[in-house]
């Protein structure tokens, strides 16, 4: 788990630029502080932030590895963890091992020589075969081209910038903008992701706010050569058709889903040193926690939330933790606390994300670093099984499917008339649209109207089908719950989730592990019929069956807070209000956002005319970005990581 940098030069003028590279390691310090490691050669430079999880002593990187010909062929930098890595060497081993001397393929206990041997031996198709988180670069000296992978569901980020004088990749955007002058590129932002951002509270892959910065998407790998574009191919591509089903097998697939997640535990439990768990009081982490149990029985668990009645899962968390055998460590955050801590988190993030779960998570990540270097988690529970209460709507929405178009259009025109917040409307609204045309994620910021108030350079035309168009093409003739699981994977879950799980955990040096986001539970998961995803009492019924026996009672069919932040009230009172008019005031945005209707909107909030404490948030943490990475107004206080190199 690190953080990786690269630049490939368009002509031999590594010498140029090599120290700038290697400058620019330090805006990603935090997600490497055991080791900092460079190379280059005439064309490649590397540089590379090293948190030692595995195989301390060795593996480190840049790594040299190649065939017995030519041993220092390939060069690598790799960010993440491969679970399979042991299985990984020994096939490759049985396979090519009489090449070598003495068999001996690898010199190191690590994962990164597997990346770059399965690369060697099976080529681009080798990304298939790795289960786990991933970005890496794997630069050929024999061949001059370069190759790049990321995970299949987005766990680990790349950027990546191209310009005339080469092309740049890393972990953190940051450490690309210091690049931009020797890629012959400018800082412009990009203002349609600027409104994507606004209507989604994250910005879609593959954009980021600067329109020279773009993300290799997830799923995806890339080559390059010397002076070209990246040449990118998708490789992974999720299928929820229905399988075919035996009746009464259904105990089958439940058994069939409780060992794939253990099994993907057991591997995501494979490292030397320390692994902690994050609970709160909802099934996904339980069942994370109760199964690491069996693998470590001194695990420490880890949970926040706010001193606010009905923001907290404190309590679930700590009686879960009982019942399990865990130890258990509660982090509270009080407003001052989240106020103070925003600049140093947008820093952190790279790209505005507007969700305001992430703060918790920071701290809750920065008190778990005091005892352990990797923790458990369970992103990616609701995607694969059909977690999200939003998930349920077709079964409200089903009698609008035997209505006529033109009858359907009649009742949106009628929804469209009933005031705001009265009971009908929504559903008026919603009933009379395709699933296309009404569902672009968990994030429901600004309608159309609202934005075009508060945006100055407001395109009806940038909407957010831009981002779910083509994603939606590829599940035609799907059920509507398998549609929408296959939109979020490639939207909420990258945008929003895994960002905010990565930044947040490496902005204190901690390693974060999903083991619901693995080969073979997303096997598993695939084809699951919609009545054992969504019924009209529950949720994710397949996983709660798979997990009875697993997770205690009291948490088995409890619906999940998570870490909600009571931020509707602390923008009307005196924990968040002054601080919001400050943010405004101060804000130089006034070319890109109309100010005045941005104060009327907290005006109105605190007043209780409206909620509007997510858009609110949404615009707030924008200034705050471009304070920080425009305006250089605000400067965040970014302490140098100190940590024992091992817990």
């Amino acid at each position: 788990m690190c953080g990786l940098l690269g630049f490939l030069t368009a002509d031999s003028a590594t010498t140029a630029v090599v120290d700038q590279v290697y400058d620019a390691l330090h805006c990603q310090r935090h997600r490497g502080p055991d080791e900092k490691g460079t190379w280059h050669d005439d064309h490649m430079i590397f540089g590379f932030n090293r948190l030692s999880i595995i195989d301390i002593e060795h593996s480190h990187q840049p790594l040299r590895w190649g065939p017995a010909d030519n041993p220092q062929r390939y060069a690598m930098t790799f960010n993440g963890e491969i679970y399979n890595y042991l299985e990984l060497r020994e096939q490759l081993a049985a396979e090519h091992g009489a090449e070598f001397v003495e068999g001996k393929i690898f010199a190191t206990d690590g994962d990164g020589e597997a990346i770059v041997a399965a690369f060697h031996f099976w080529g681009p198709g080798a990304v298939r075969k790795l289960r786990g988180m991933f970005a890496f670069a794997i630069w050929d000296t024999e061949t001059s081209e370069l190759f790049l992978a990321r995970d299949p569901f987005g766990i680990k980020p790349l950027f990546i910038a191209t310009g005339a004088g080469g092309t740049a990749f890393a972990s953190e955007k940051k450490s690309l903008l210091e690049l931009l002058s020797p890629l012959e590129l400018s800082d412009e932002l990009d203002p349609r992701a600027l409104e994507h951002y606004t209507v989604l509270q994250y910005v879609p892959e593959p954009e980021s706010l600067h329109k020279n910065i773009r993300r290799l998407e997830s799923g995806n790998y890339a080559t390059v050569k010397l002076g070209q574009e990246p040449v990118t191919t998708r490789y992974f591509r999720p299928d929820f058709r229905v399988r075919p089903f035996v009746a009464g097998s259904e105990k089958t697939r439940y058994a069939e889903i409780a060992a794939a997640l253990e099994d993907s535990v057991a591997k995501h439990m494979r490292a030397d040193v320390t692994v902690g768990s994050f609970l709160s009081g909802g099934i996904d982490s339980t069942a994370i926690a109760a199964l690491a149990m069996r693998h470590n029985p001194r695990l420490i668990t880890f949970t926040t939330g706010f001193e606010r009645e009905g923001y907290s899962e404190v309590d679930v968390a700590a009686e879960s933790a009982e019942l399990i055998g865990a130890r258990h460590i509660v982090k509270v955050v009080s407003p001052a606390e989240f106020a103070a801590a925003i600049p140093e988190i947008v820093w952190y993030l790279d790209d505005p994300v507007a969700d305001p779960a992430l703060v918790p998570l920071y701290f809750v990540a920065k008190e778990a670093r005091k005892h352990v270097k990797v923790v458990l988690s369970g992103e990616g529970a609701d995607e694969l099984f059909g977690g999200y209460t939003i998930y349920r709507e077709p079964l409200s929405l089903k009698p609008f499917e035997y209505l006529p178009a033109g009858a359907r259009k009649l009742l949106g025109k009628l929804g469209d008339k009933i005031p705001d917040g009265k009971r009908g409307k929504s559903l008026l609204q919603r009933g009379s649209l395709r699933l296309e045309d009404r569902y672009y994620g968990n994030a429901r910021s600004f309608n159309d109207a609202q934005l075009r108030a508060v945006l100055r350079d407001f395109r009806p035309e940038w909407t957010h089908q831009d981002v779910t168009a083509p994603i939606y093409a590829q599940s035609a003739g799907w059920d509507p719950v398998a549609r929408m699981q296959h939109l979020d994977l490639f939207t909420w879950l990258r945008g929003d989730i895994l960002v905010k799980a990565d930044k947040m955990t490496m902005a204190n040096s901690l390693e974060l592990r999903v083991p619901f986001l693995d080969n073979e539970v997303m096997r598993v998961a695939e084809g699951i019929p919609f009545d054992q995803k969504i019924t009209k009492q529950t949720s994710k019924y397949a996983l709660r069956q798979a997990l009875d026996g697993i997770v205690p009672d009291h948490v088995l069919n409890r619906a999940k807070l998570g870490f909600p932040v009571p931020l509707r009230h602390w923008l009307r009172g005196t924990e968040l209000y002054d601080w919001a008019e400050t943010q405004i005031a101060e804000s130089q945005t006034d070319h890109l956002l109309h100010k005045p209707a941005v104060l009327q909107m907290l005006r109105d909030h605190k007043a209780g005319v409206s909620d509007h404490s997510r858009r609110l948030w949404t615009v707030l943490v924008f200034m705050v970005w471009h304070g920080i990475f425009v305006e250089d107004r605000i400067k965040p206080e970014i302490q140098e990581p100190v940590y024992p190199v091992s817990l």
